[in-house]
């Protein structure tokens, strides 16, 4: 479930993620930066060249009016943790202070660089077991079905009111697709079969890491969960893009999008990078990067 504070913002408005592959190759690998068109559903001939001209083959860190530069990683909120200001495991940056006590023992914690290490960790002074912070996997599904897409619109805080695809955390001892199918029947209501996994996007300022699976109803069949307000099938040109919760989920609808236009899905890996300092209602706050696509 996504009790979640999802900050990565968006550009407001239908924007459309546009790629090129640096050696203009067909073979999974190829490495792209985005570029942004303000009028993605156009197809018009105009619209058409100015995406031509956006597009960059730069490999890393594309820069835009839209998207943010790159900088040091000093933001520690979670777009998927409420928690995540004052929990230590959801935060990339290892603020290791924050651990005062051993998780396993109770006692006082240390904080100091292990022998072998090069990170700064929590040691217990009691039993010596070190406290590691590892990256949170979030899973979740795109429901397909008569050309339209599945949202729920978020009935908890925070981004209440927003939209997104059912997702949340993976739990110990179930798979990525296992998990993305509970957490679509929890804020859905709906049983689904996983087709096959549509991307696969880090975000290391926080800490984790989203796998978005392309799935199709059992039976056309869908309810809100306790989490969930509303659930509704979407149209792809009736998308809600200025209103949607997490910019995991504003990437993975647009690559989507992209995919079906040009007449073939492929599987998506990228890296969003959150602009520090941010608010979490900032829609201007995040770039995609190292964009590879098969």
């Amino acid at each position: 479930m996504l009790k979640a504070v999802q900050n990565l913002g968006c550009s407001s408005g239908f924007l459309s993620q546009l790629w090129k592959k640096a050696h203009h190759n067909t073979a999974c690998g190829g490495l792209s930066s985005i570029a942004i068109s303000t009028n993605p559903l156009s197809n018009s001939a105009s619209t058409r060249t100015r995406r031509r001209h956006a597009t960059t083959t730069k490999l890393d860190s594309f820069i835009s009016p839209v998207f943010s530069t790159r900088g040091t990683r000093s933001e520690t909120r979670s777009e998927s943790n409420p928690d995540a200001t004052t929990s230590p495991s959801s935060s990339s940056a290892g603020n290791v202070s924050k651990i005062n006590f051993c998780q396993w023992c109770g006692g006082p914690t240390k904080h100091d660089i292990p022998d072998g290490e090069e990170k700064m960790r929590a040691i217990c002074t009691v039993c010596d077991k070190i406290a590691y912070q590892n990256p949170k996997m979030v899973v979740g599904c795109l429901i397909e079905h008569d050309n339209k897409i599945l949202l729920c619109k978020r009935n908890i805080e925070p981004s209440y009111d927003l939209w997104t695809l059912p997702a949340g955390y993976m739990e110990i001892g179930e798979s990525a697709a296992d998990g993305a199918i509970r957490e679509t029947w929890e804020e859905a209501g709906a049983a689904v079969e996983v087709v096959s996994p549509f991307a696969q996007l880090d975000i290391p300022l926080i800490g984790q890491t989203y796998v978005i699976f392309l799935a199709k109803m059992k039976k056309p069949h869908f309810s809100p969960g306790p989490e969930s307000s509303e659930c509704r099938l979407f149209d792809l040109d009736d998308i809600p893009f200025d209103s949607l919760a997490f910019s995991s989920i504003f990437v993975s609808l647009n690559l989507y999008i992209d995919d079906i236009r040009s007449g073939k899905l492929k599987f998506h890996y990228g890296t969003i990078n959150k602009r520090p300092g941010s608010s979490p209602s900032d829609m201007h706050a995040f770039s995609l990067d190292n964009h590879l696509q098969c």
